[in-house]
């Protein structure tokens, strides 16, 4: 009885090990997603008022909201935009920072910056940039030829494109980091064969370079997915989700509700069909993305 004590089997060590890593998972995620899914059946306001359970309605009070819609066609649509983007951008920056230069350190400087900076300084840095009258793009327009000043913010269509340049511009550095750390771990032995047989660096770029890199690609896609779906500074800092709420996303959307009208109850139905949302695109890489891969 005694040895059995003092020498516990595989599995309870296991568990004794583990356990501390659980209780702390347990801590920081578990618990207030749990409670973010309670409030969600709760009409909780702190405004005042006692809490009110009222089980799905909020869920169906979401489903019927246009502003719901909007935010999250909204968000939909930036994610669709700025990820493969932000992938192209990336591949050609980490490629070009790959090449063999005596003195490469520039380069890559030059990709940590943009990945350094603030989102919200990022978006009030792009915010000047696309300014009717002060901005740098109509300045460059106007030595042009141009004779009136775009509204760049004040026009949906063109405030939208220019928060999804805004936010391709401060990502791409991020896919870069993560593809050039992969293209530094392909075999240059590859690249000798190839040239001995006689492929192209375009063959080379399809047949070597992409399907070697397709781990990195995945690992990067599905981090910038999921950030790109949770989009808040970048659109809050440019346009505060206007002109009207043409740029609003659900994360502008939820803050809305739950800080400037402290309806904490429909605001975490919101955070949990946002999360739901995550959770469908992030589960579609991991099966057919990465299956594949």
């Amino acid at each position: 009885m005694l040895e059995k004590l003092k020498d516990p089997g595989e599995k309870t060590l296991a568990f004794l090990l583990l356990a501390p890593a659980f209780l702390l998972l347990a801590l920081i995620v578990v618990y207030p997603i749990g409670r973010l899914i309670w409030n969600s059946f709760f009409d909780l306001r702190l405004s005042g008022g006692a809490a009110k359970f009222v089980g799905i309605e909020n869920y169906t009070i979401a489903l019927q909201d246009p502003d719901f819609w909007n935010a999250a066609w909204n968000t939909l649509l930036i994610t669709v935009i700025t990820v493969p983007g932000a992938l192209v951008v990336g591949l050609g920056l980490a490629m070009l920072a790959n090449l063999p230069f005596r003195r490469r350190w520039p380069v890559r400087l030059a990709l940590l910056l943009p990945w350094a900076l603030p989102l919200a300084f990022v978006g009030l840095i792009f915010a000047w940039f696309f300014h009717t009258e002060f901005g740098v793009v109509n300045d460059v327009l106007r030595r042009l030829g141009a004779s009136e000043p775009t509204m760049w913010l004040l026009s949906p269509k063109l405030a939208f494109a220019a928060i999804c340049l805004a936010i391709i511009w401060k990502t791409s550095s991020f896919m870069a980091l993560i593809l050039l750390a992969g293209l530094q771990m392909i075999p240059k032995s590859l690249y000798e064969a190839a040239e001995v047989d006689g492929a192209s660096k375009w063959n080379q770029f399809w047949h070597i370079t992409v399907p070697m890199l397709m781990p990195s690609i995945i690992v990067a896609l599905i981090f910038r997915t999921i950030t790109a779906l949770q989009t808040f500074d970048i659109p809050q800092t440019m346009t505060h989700g206007g002109p009207g709420n043409s740029t609003q996303t659900l994360a502008m959307l939820i803050h809305a509700t739950t800080i400037d009208y402290l309806d904490v109850g429909y605001g975490s139905t919101l955070a949990v069909l946002m999360f739901l949302i995550s959770m469908v695109v992030t589960g579609f890489y991991l099966k057919r993305i990465g299956r594949s891969a």
